[in-house]
């Protein structure tokens, strides 16, 4: 069978605009009950790295996560929003995005993918600490933002799962297999396939172009883009911005150990016509490398020691 992307125009984040892109996308996609169930405890994982506001195309937009949380709820099912920043808490990311209050009102619950559980992630017994927030949920949603990586050129769906690693661990994690490309990109194609998110819908309205993924460039691209193959929702990524699929390192990965589909003339695009929106200035970044130096871990961990700290102080204030 040809894989599936759904790319929806969607210029704007109306909540109105919103609504209907991602209504079409579940629609094209089978909808909701091909995937989930009534009463199911649904994983909405955004992408919260750091705390900045929307306008910096930095995190997943605000009206993305709050649409499908509604769209989720009224289908019947428990959705609850949660991740594991590099920088600050959950709290203090989403507080930037203001969707504190939304997310209340709508009874919909914010975690934090925190108690890692030891759990073996590939066939050759590799371990990993997996958040216990993500393993006790029915089902996940994956809900990246289109950005560009300084260590990875760009991530689209494969790399959001790396945030059911808790904390600071990720950091260890690109000091430990960091030194190879091929093998880091192993490691968060491994977490991909343990985690089984049902189905992606990447926030691509506003994009982070240049050096990102968290000071990059912010601009329009005005897409949502869909699907349950996450190589070949990368590769229609590229397309979309006029880029080789094979410069994306976790693509190439992928295609080393033929995980998904990276081969365009295999993927079924619908929804909205791309043919005259393709990007054809979107910068891409210097490159950096994948391993984090030993200093730089401690001044990571040290960093977000302080920063904890702090958010803790602020929400005792609240």
């Amino acid at each position: 069978m040809r894989a599936k992307v759904i790319l929806t125009r969607c210029n704007d984040y109306s909540a109105e605009k919103v609504s209907a892109c991602l209504e079409k996308q579940i629609e094209l996609l089978g909808g909701l009950d091909k995937f989930i169930k009534k009463g199911d405890s649904v994983l909405l994982k955004p992408n919260f790295i750091a705390p900045r506001p929307a306008q910096f195309a930095t995190q997943t937009n605000p009206a993305v996560i709050i649409e499908i949380a509604k769209l989720v709820k009224d289908f019947g099912a428990r959705p609850f929003v949660a991740d594991s920043p590099a920088w600050a808490d959950v709290k203090t990311c989403a507080g930037a995005l203001g969707l504190i209050e939304p997310l209340r009102k709508l009874n919909v619950p914010l975690k934090s993918l925190n108690r890692p559980v030891k759990c073996r992630i590939d066939e050759n017994g590799y371990c990993l600490g997996i958040s216990s927030a993500a393993l006790d949920a029915d089902a996940i949603i994956n809900l990246p933002k289109f950005k560009s990586h300084q260590q990875l050129v760009a991530t689209f769906a494969v790399k959001n799962m790396f945030g059911l690693v808790s904390g600071k661990r990720k950091a260890m994690l690109h000091f430990a297999k960091g030194k190879n490309a091929g093998s880091f990109c192993q490691m968060l194609i491994d977490i991909y396939r343990f985690a089984k998110p049902v189905f992606t819908v990447i926030d691509a309205v506003e994009v982070m172009d240049s050096q990102g993924p968290i000071q990059g460039r912010t601009r329009p691209l005005g897409w949502l883009i869909g699907g349950v193959d996450p190589i070949a929702i990368e590769t229609v990524c590229c397309k979309l911005i006029n880029i080789e699929p094979e410069i994306v390192l976790i693509i190439k990965q992928a295609r080393k150990i033929n995980f998904g589909c990276s081969d365009f003339s295999q993927i079924e695009i619908a929804g909205d016509d791309y043919a005259g929106c393709i990007c054809t200035d979107f910068l891409l970044p210097p490159p950096i490398p994948i391993r984090f130096s030993l200093p730089r871990v401690c001044k990571s961990i040290a960093k977000q020691a302080i920063l904890l700290f702090k958010s803790a102080l602020g929400h005792k204030k609240i």
